[in-house]
């Protein structure tokens, strides 16, 4: 991989601690957010985040799996692309 940056997403209905749990899973994989942007429309909690792991060990199916069944607690859909991936989909 060329970066070690990740696109994640979440989505649902809003309800308190969304936030703190989900950056509770990224710190215990030692994840950083660089940037962030979070509102609610209408009641659905959005959330975009860039962020970036340790390149050294770092295990992605791991992390995109304790992300998602963080989300599936929280009644929110999580998803965790890597950034090349990601720039790859959705390039014009």
């Amino acid at each position: 991989m060329a970066s070690s940056r990740f696109i994640i997403t979440v989505i649902g209905s809003d309800r308190v601690g969304i936030v703190a749990r989900i950056t509770t899973v990224m710190a215990s994989f030692n994840v950083n957010i660089v940037d962030i942007t979070q509102t609610i429309m209408q009641d659905i909690f959005t959330m975009i985040m860039l962020a970036e792991a340790p390149q050294e060990n770092f295990d992605l199916a791991a992390f995109q799996e304790a992300m998602s069944t963080e989300g599936k607690s929280l009644g929110v859909e999580v998803k965790v692309q890597h950034e090349d991936a990601f720039r790859f989909m959705h390039r014009i």
